[in-house]
């Protein structure tokens, strides 16, 4: 079996408990049940068209939608950029347009599907457009149809004969009906709806429940057929309902702590806390009892990472019996939940093969296991032979390799795979997930999340938004084709440079080879992230400037440590691709010499023993910026240095730990007794503080007044320069 990993980075949230883990989606010997289909139909004749602009009143929309092939016909304007849209009056299925030009044709242009006419989906382009009669097959659900023009081929506007958008009569297809069972035998299981076989192939939710109608024809598109949640509660019915509404289907979750593995959640003691396993399995049956007659519900999932991270609350036996007690409750709550709904599976998540041995011990009362696993998804089904278990299971997160499996980059933090790498790590995902027929019931990848963040830019397909290549990679995967879509740019070759000596407040370059596959325009962008060095894990755009070439001139933050940087290339149709490496922020150079390096120090106080302490004084004036001198946690504190003799100074270079000083004085002696000021500040802000202060004396000190933090004062350096 696989060792447990001892460390996880980790990002939650809570009710749907959003958690970085593995995925190892498997696909059974089953097949997903085909959707039974309905006759096409002309969906958009008589309805309500609109238009940018149109060439003159006996041109308007409607007569693109009015039926007549040779009387009537909508004309723009004679400019790009142009579009036509026709409301449908009712989601539907689309599955064709036919488009009959005049004259006046576009050679190049997309249709656009949208379920509020304001966010818009692409879903087929076309570039080299010859006029006559283009008659397009897509794949899509939405109420309104748009084409949008992108270049025209005369030098007229765009103008159509006819406009006509057909598919399946402006309804959604419902979700497959009936019980769900995982029916066969031992390495020949599948799962079935309805009695109908049913591959997994799905996504972990990351929006609100609130944006699911939204978002839901997005996933169909996708081919997606199932989404994953953490929480079940009140606020989960929006999602079910659309879901529902779209032909998908929900793992419903329950949380259990310490959910996430390692990092992440609180201790119970499940021996002895019968009034936390009490309330559980009150609360988890309250919902089960909703939600079981809802047709998008197709299995419960009690629990996330538990066994795994029951680690980081006990050790020795003790986490043996943990473990064993947890995961004999986790039967508790299957046992119930059968009781209430006979009619729909319950599984247990965990994100280390090595729990399984104490669900087949404890737990017979699961119907299948779950896995989360990302960079080593392909060796679940060694350890699931080598472990002789008898029941199938899912991948409930996957993808690519996480930030605790990669290895490290030159400046020490984890190197994230570049765009080409994770949706590379999707496909493989999927394949190893489908090549463990009869066994691996299918996959809820991660994830279908929109922050644009650390994490979001690590595991999202859509940060912001905006799809990547990952996007489409679970979308080829799923639904077989991205024939016809524009897909995202494709950035590599990123370089920064310098990578681990970039000065604080100063320029360092970034470059990389960027091309679009369909040559679309491109905007760049380009954020950075002190999640390694403050632990802020936004995005904030940098101060930057293009030198051409793919070449970015960024200003380095002030505050010192180990920055991410990304370069984020957007088309301007939904996609784009991101890159990031890292970039370690040093003070930057003084002119002249550190006449403070090595000479005695003293302070008011100093930390002896706290996080990485003793922390004395002479660690401010030692030339090393990874130590630092910390004080008590009061004020007023001092800190002060003997030059050895009067000596001419004019700059000091102050390079503060986080625990800064808000108020402080600079102040000079040539005898250690009596002092004069020559500089003061009320505004300080930590990170670095170059002052210039032409002058000569012996002994240089900080009179420290007021903390701008809760901790004491702290530096990594304090330099004198002459």
């Amino acid at each position: 079996m696989t060792t447990a990993p001892t460390s996880r980075r980790r990002a939650r949230t809570t009710a749907s408990l959003v958690s970085l883990g593995a995925l190892l989606a498997t696909s059974a010997t089953v097949l997903t049940a085909a959707p039974a289909t309905a006759a096409e139909t002309l969906l958009s004749q008589g309805k309500t068209a609109t238009a940018s602009s149109t060439e003159g009143a006996a041109y308007g929309a409607s007569a693109a939608v009015d039926g007549d092939l040779t009387g009537t016909r909508w004309a723009s304007q004679w400019s790009d950029d142009q579009w036509l849209q026709v409301d449908l009056g009712a989601s539907a299925d689309v599955s064709r347009v036919v488009l009959n030009w005049e004259g006046a044709y576009g050679k190049a242009y997309d249709i656009q599907l949208s379920d509020n006419g304001t966010d818009w989906r692409t879903v087929r382009s076309v570039t080299a457009g010859d006029g006559g009669t283009d008659d397009l097959t897509l794949s899509g659900t939405g109420r309104y149809v748009r084409l949008k023009g992108v270049a025209r081929a005369t030098g007229y506007g765009y103008s159509l004969w006819e406009f006509r958008v057909y598919g399946n009569g402006g309804t959604t297809q419902p979700a497959p009906g009936g019980a769900v069972r995982v029916t066969g035998s031992q390495g020949n299981w599948q799962l079935t709806v309805g009695g109908q076989p049913y591959t997994v192939k799905g996504l972990t939710w990351g929006p609100s429940m609130a944006d699911a109608p939204r978002h839901m024809p997005d996933l169909r598109s996708m081919g997606v057929n199932t989404v994953r949640t953490w929480g079940t509660d009140a606020s989960s019915k929006p999602l079910l309902d659309a879901a529902a509404a779209n032909g998908l289907k929900v793992m419903n979750g329950f949380w259990l702590q310490p959910g996430g593995g390692p990092g992440s959640g609180g201790c119970v003691n499940y021996v002895t806390d019968t009034t936390y396993k009490n309330t559980m399995l009150t609360e988890f049956a309250k919902w089960v009892d909703t939600y079981k007659s809802h047709p998008a519900t197709l299995m419960w999932n009690v629990g996330n990472e538990s066994v795994l991270g029951l680690q980081n609350c006990y050790g020795g036996a003790e986490l043996e019996a943990q473990r064993n007690a947890y995961t004999t409750f986790v039967n508790d709550v299957a046992k119930r939940i059968h009781a209430i709904d006979p009619d729909h599976p319950v599984t247990s998540t965990d994100a280390w093969t090595g729990a399984w041995p104490y669900y087949k011990r404890n737990a017979p009362d699961l119907d299948l296991y779950s896995m989360n696993s990302y960079g080593d998804v392909c060796n679940v089904q060694r350890d699931w032979q080598q472990g002789g278990y008898t029941k199938p299971y899912l991948i409930t997160e996957g993808g690519p390799a996480g930030e605790w499996e990669v290895p490290d980059d030159a400046n020490g933090v984890p190197d994230e795979p570049t765009d080409v790498q994770k949706a590379d790590g999707y496909t493989k995902a999927w394949n190893c997930v489908t090549g463990h027929r009869g066994v691996a019931l299918g996959a809820t990848l991660f994830h279908y999340g929109l922050e644009h963040d650390f994490g979001g830019v690590w595991f999202n397909l859509l940060p912001d938004g905006l799809k990547r290549l990952s996007y489409y990679a679970v979308k080829k995967a799923y639904a077989g084709s991205t024939a016809g879509d524009n897909t995202p740019p494709v950035i590599t070759n990123m370089t920064v440079n310098p990578a681990s000596a970039a000065p604080a407040g100063g320029e360092f370059t970034v470059r990389a080879d960027i091309r679009d596959p369909e040559n679309d325009p491109l905007t760049h962008k380009i954020f950075l992230s002190g999640n390694y060095a403050n632990g802020d894990k936004r995005l904030i755009e940098a101060k930057w400037r293009s030198t051409g070439n793919g070449t970015f001139a960024v200003t380095a933050p002030e505050k010192l440590g180990v920055w991410k940087v990304y370069i984020q290339s957007e088309d301007g149709r939904g996609n784009a691709g991101i890159e990031t490496k890292s970039v370690k922020v040093v003070a930057p150079p003084v002119a002249g010499t550190n006449i403070a390096l090595g000479r005695p120090t003293t302070a008011s106080s100093a930390q002896a023993s706290y996080g990485d302490c003793p922390c004395p004084a002479s660690n401010a004036t030692d030339g090393n910026a990874a130590t630092r001198w910390a004080s008590d946690w009061s004020d007023p504190q001092w800190i002060q240095v003997d030059l050895g003799s009067v000596r001419s100074f004019n700059r000091l270079q102050l390079v503060w730990d986080p625990a800064y000083a808000k108020s402080y004085e600079v102040q000079v002696s040539d005898n250690g007794t009596t002092w004069r000021t020559v500089h003061t500040t009320t505004t300080g802000n930590g990170d670095i503080d170059t002052i210039e202060t032409a002058t000569t004396a012996r002994y240089v000190k900080l009179q420290l007044t007021a903390r701008g933090t809760g901790w004491g004062y702290s530096l990594h350096e304090f330099g004198v320069y002459a």
